[in-house]
């Protein structure tokens, strides 16, 4: 077995998309809508679905923001360069509200940012 996927449900498809796309790096792998049911889903990852986990933002068209529950915390994404990448996240408007730094009581370094619905990202430096 292998973990194929996380879903997140997202308020605005699109700004998401740009969001995990044009910020983060991911990649669109594909899209499909359901007109019956009303939502839209898309892909996202780092590397095709069948060797890679990838993203599903789920977008419900009666919808336009999700309540954060208490039991969910937050996906981790890989930086080869954390401090150039919260740089360029906040020069880009995106919130990093934990700065790069040492993970407290040890050594690995991570920053968190919010994605547009609220969604927390860490990032740690590989």
């Amino acid at each position: 077995m292998r973990l194929l996927h996380t879903m997140l449900r997202v308020g605005n498809l699109e700004r998401s998309i740009e969001f995990y796309t044009e910020l983060l790096g991911m990649k669109l792998l594909r899209t499909s809508e359901n007109s019956e049911y009303q939502y839209t889903l898309a892909f996202l990852g780092y590397g095709e679905e069948d060797t890679h986990t990838v993203l599903e933002l789920t977008y419900n068209w009666d919808k336009d923001s999700y309540d954060m529950g208490t039991a969910y915390g937050h996906i981790a994404i890989g930086a080869d360069d954390i401090y150039a990448v919260c740089e360029e996240l906040e020069r880009r408007g995106a919130d990093v509200y934990r700065k790069p730094g040492p993970v407290k009581g040890g050594s690995t370094v991570i920053a968190f940012v919010r994605d547009p619905d609220g969604y927390a990202v860490e990032l740690i430096q590989e």
